[in-house]
């Protein structure tokens, strides 16, 4: 990034979840002061924990739902640029608690925006979104930046309606010379050391193993774009500096996501982590019943590679292989886990 984010001052919202952990210490790294503002780490253990967060960010803990403490903590800290990643991730929670997964995402999303309107320090917004925040026809081909925001199960509902949150807000409020510019991010399926997070393939398979027990997997055969955290956060990074210094022009929606021949089913990525894993992993599918779940999602990210320049520096099996490595760490009983995350992020930036 050639020193772009030294001292500049990032507002990150879900820092204490997986990915906004992993992006905390990027860009720690990198030099920039943080504030994030996440409620508690969403599990035990949680990689915001074993990262030993003191000196990362500024770590302030509250929920999107409140306005005025979404107001009051950006507000205090007059951001340079603001990342909005904290949401509620996760599709079959949102069967359990739909209304509160439209709160979290939507509203949450539309506090957030409303406390950049009120904050003119602010010249970048990244909203993180999802790849189901489109209407999922289960067709083959990638879904492109205009294609139609839809959503079967509460959860990419939610993300489609965060969606047009950040569109009302950008054409409203954000859109004159000079204001802050506004960009989402829909990123696939990412796989990474540190994700504890409940009904999800990498986690779930990470548990078993520890606990010597199969992993039960709900859909084996559904396809996702998999690929590595660090591919989705280096795309944040640079969507974030290229708002920062181009307006406008670079505002509304990208997708970030893997090569097309990098999609795979569950079933065949469950079986390569268990081996590269090693420590006994082993799965075998939950024959119970479970809600509706898309079968086949892809992304069409050519616009990101063609305007942006952005494109992934890990095939599917290297962001195995470095997956595989920090779970095997873990399992290990490895104090240095932060260590081994910043090695990560160090060869990921020697690749690009």
């Amino acid at each position: 990034m050639d020193g772009f984010f030294s001292g500049k001052r990032v507002f990150l919202t879900g820092h204490t979840g997986f990915k906004g952990a992993w992006l905390s210490l990027w860009l720690h790294r990198l030099g920039a002061r943080v504030r994030g503002f996440a409620l508690e780490p969403p599990s035990t253990p949680s990689l915001f924990d074993l990262l030993a967060p003191s000196g990362l960010v500024e770590d302030m803990r509250g929920d999107l739902r409140d306005a005025a403490a979404v107001d009051g903590a950006m507000s205090a800290f007059q951001p340079d640029i603001v990342v909005h990643m904290a949401a509620q991730a996760l599709v079959r929670p949102s069967y359990d608690d739909p209304a509160g997964t439209f709160a979290s995402n939507a509203l949450g999303t539309a506090h957030v925006l409303d406390a950049v309107r009120r904050t003119p320090s602010v010249r970048a917004v990244v909203n993180v979104t999802s790849d189901k925040c489109y209407e999922n026809r289960e067709w083959v081909w990638g879904y492109r930046e205009n294609d139609p925001f839809g959503g079967h199960d509460p959860y990419s509902a939610s993300k489609a309606c965060a969606e047009i949150v950040a569109q009302s807000y950008s054409r409203s409020f954000f859109s004159a010379p000079g204001g802050p510019a506004l960009a989402s991010a829909r990123a696939g399926n990412v796989i990474g050391g540190g994700d504890f997070g409940a009904d999800r393939l990498i986690p779930d398979l990470a548990r078993a193993a520890k606990a010597g027990t199969p992993a039960l997997i709900r859909n084996p055969k559904a396809v996702r774009p998999w690929q590595h955290v660090l591919e989705p956060l280096s795309a944040y990074l640079l969507l974030a500096r290229r708002l920062y210094e181009e307006g406008q022009t670079v505002a509304g929606g990208w997708n970030f996501g893997p090569e097309a021949a990098e999609s795979r089913e569950v079933g065949e990525m469950a079986g390569a982590f268990c081996r590269a894993l090693d420590h006994g992993a082993s799965w075998t599918q939950d024959p119970g019943g479970h809600p509706h779940e898309a079968r086949l999602l892809r992304l069409d990210c050519s616009k990101a590679r063609a305007l942006l320049g952005w494109r992934p520096r890990l095939d599917v099996d290297a962001a195995l292989e470095w997956t595989a490595a920090w779970y095997r760490a873990w399992l290990d009983g490895s104090v240095d886990l932060r260590g081994l995350a910043e090695s990560q992020i160090a060869a990921y930036e020697a690749l690009g």
